[in-house]
């Protein structure tokens, strides 16, 4: 049984800051890729950030210079660093963690940006 454990969600007002993190517990073998996306009302998922395991990262062109994701490879574990949050970035934000045959998301937390 895998687990994947988001934390960190809240309401904050324009301009503040938030810290996502995300641990993945269980029976698994190596994770390659742990990303965050997020989801808001009426919209499709979409990615915010990922990072491999050698720490090569990938920003969704709308958070570069925001956010900040990083990863404790021993702790299984990723954190997502947001700055200057926007209404935008309203939504519920999921952690996702994936092997080379296996790929898991958490439950999502609720991240609501007032203006």
């Amino acid at each position: 049984q895998v687990h994947v454990v988001e934390s960190g969600g809240g309401l904050v007002q324009a301009g503040n800051s938030l810290r996502l993190s995300c641990t993945v517990s269980g029976s698994i073998f190596s994770i390659n890729a742990m990303g965050w996306y997020r989801q808001a009302p009426g919209n499709e998922r979409e990615l915010v950030a990922f990072i491999f395991s050698g720490g090569v990262t990938n920003y969704a062109d709308s958070v570069k210079g925001r956010f900040t994701i990083s990863r404790d490879n021993a702790k299984d574990s990723v954190d997502l660093q947001m700055n200057s949050l926007k209404p935008d970035d309203t939504g519920v934000y999921y952690c996702r963690a994936s092997g080379s045959e296996w790929d898991y998301w958490g439950q999502g937390t609720q991240v609501t940006v007032s203006s």
